[in-house]
């Protein structure tokens, strides 16, 4: 299913009848979102590559790396 290249963060999601969606991480559910937030988000991957599927899922849970996680451990509060 993914290549070398593509980043799979473990991430699917599944769209219901009642237009809610429901993100999971392996298999989990993480999230369910309904009504306007769902239809934008299914829009937003109907038009997506793999890989920005699992980037708009892990936006949409805010389970994503944010590019300062070595500066907060290099700091002295958290030494």
């Amino acid at each position: 299913m993914t290549t070398a290249t593509q980043k799979d963060l473990g991430f699917s999601y599944d769209s219901r009848k009642n237009g809610e969606v429901v993100i999971k991480r392996h298999g989990r559910i993480i999230t369910k979102i309904g009504g306007n937030k769902a239809v934008r988000f299914i829009e937003d991957a109907s038009c997506a590559s793999f890989e920005d599927q699992q980037q708009l899922m892990a936006r949409f849970t805010g389970n994503y790396k944010r590019g300062n996680e070595r500066k907060a451990k290099q700091h002295k509060r958290n030494s």
